[in-house]
């Protein structure tokens, strides 16, 4: 795929690393959207091990990201 194209990867602000500067444009405005829309929150989970929980539902997970972040043993990981 790569072969006889000499790439230089370049790392950007907010941890982008890119070709050119066009891809890194583009998936900046990507993350950006997602940031704002949140259309990631259904591929996340929560495990909690305070309370001895998964949580799984989209609407608890944003809950869950926006006020248990803050306590130590509760962690975000992605359904894979």
């Amino acid at each position: 795929m790569w072969q006889g194209q000499d790439k230089t990867w370049l790392h950007y602000v907010k941890d982008i690393i890119a070709a050119d500067v066009y891809s890194a444009v583009f998936l900046a405005s990507y993350l950006r959207q997602m940031t704002l829309r949140r259309s990631y929150v259904p591929a996340l989970e929560v495990i909690d091990l305070q309370k001895y929980r998964v949580i799984n539902e989209p609407r608890k997970v944003n809950h869950a990201l926006r006020e248990r972040m803050s306590i130590p043993f509760v962690f975000v990981v992605g359904k894979n």
